[in-house]
């Protein structure tokens, strides 16, 4: 593996922020470090760059250790490269000069040639000569992953690097970027706490939560298996049915889940996706519910519904549909269950 944490644990003071930390990222592959604010992510980032001394475990950095406890392997010497959510671009020197800050020690002739691929490779050859103040956010990130690349790292670490740009130059500027790394090879780290960004950057997702890992796998494991109502919400909405354990199933008003390993009788909680939710005519059979709401958000439309249990009780549903069927405020649907887009977990405590 070009990356490998093995058992990493970090304090800072009495608070510890990573509690036994295993992780691997193999070479070429994109792995995003998913989770709240304040779960450890950008602490083991900076673990991996050596700006911060590892406590206790072991860190590999293309199968040589790079720091253990009483270890360290200084930053210059890691082979690491850096994207900061700010860009850190020098303003008083050019993309050229930005890009070829971190090869003083390549001789200058073959300095050149990697700033020039560089740039090349994120498409910004005709900025060579421009300064940071007149680039556009976009351009400004890409010189910063152009820095990154230059010196030919084993690995790349990208802290939460579309923060700060608006929603539409967001999607442009990740996309460029994902062809950028899938072309260079290197293995990247990607941290960030958009589920949404995870999943379209990410070959992998490990999704942290105080200190830990919950879970690793593909987006589709994660989004589709989660390992607990945490997964299961993190990764996106979903619509809450309450619901008691009998004969090994949960039965909701769309019809009964398996629910192994839950007792007879135990108190769960169904959620369902709102894509899990199919809508149709009120004579197609099933649940009929009334409909509050209908948005089109692009490709789908948002659907808001309300439905009337038997026992008197009211569930507020949400629904994702492809776009172009327009329901109306009070049109009756009825409902039917994708059983692949729902998840069985026991209650929260209080």
């Amino acid at each position: 593996m070009s990356l490998a944490f093995d058992g990493i644990r970090h304090a800072y003071g009495a608070r510890e922020v990573l509690r036994g930390v295993d992780l691997a990222v193999a070479p070429g592959e994109i792995v995003a470090l998913l989770g709240p604010s304040g779960c450890g992510k950008t602490t083991l980032l900076r673990l991996v760059s050596g700006l911060e001394a590892l406590q206790h475990g072991r860190l590999a950095i293309g199968g040589s250790v790079m720091a253990e406890a009483g270890r360290e392997v200084p930053p210059e010497e890691r082979n690491v490269g850096f994207v900061f959510q700010d860009y850190a671009l020098f303003p008083h020197l050019d993309v050229a000069g930005n890009v070829a800050f971190g090869l003083r020690r390549v001789p200058k002739p073959e300095r050149a040639a990697r700033v020039a691929d560089a740039l090349a490779r994120v498409g910004l050859t005709a900025y060579a000569a421009a300064f940071p103040h007149m680039l556009s956010g976009g351009q400004q990130q890409r010189v910063a992953l152009a820095r990154a690349l230059a010196p030919r790292p084993q690995v790349l670490l990208l802290d939460e690097a579309f923060a700060s740009l608006d929603a539409r130059l967001r999607e442009q500027v990740r996309d460029d970027t994902l062809h950028v790394l899938q072309q260079a090879g290197i293995a990247s780290l990607l941290v960030t706490h958009d589920a949404e960004e995870a999943m379209f950057m990410g070959d992998r997702i490990a999704l942290m939560r105080d200190g830990v890992i919950v879970q690793a796998g593909t987006p589709e494991t994660l989004y589709l298996h989660p390992a607990d109502r945490f997964v299961a919400t993190f990764l996106g909405e979903v619509n809450r049915l309450p619901a008691r354990v009998a004969g090994g199933q949960a039965p909701t008003p769309f019809g009964a889940l398996a629910a192994p390993g839950r007792a007879e009788g135990e108190a769960v909680e169904v959620f369902v996706r709102p894509e899990g939710l199919r809508l149709a005519g009120p004579e197609a059979g099933g649940p009929v519910a009334e409909i509050e709401a209908s948005r089109l958000l692009g490709a789908t439309t948002l659907v808001h519904m309300t439905l009337r249990e038997v026992e008197g009780g009211v569930l507020h549903l949400h629904a994702r549909i492809p776009a172009g069927r327009e329901l109306r405020r009070g049109e009756r649907v009825s409902i039917t269950l994708d059983a692949e887009r729902a998840f069985v977990f026991p209650v929260e405590a209080p």
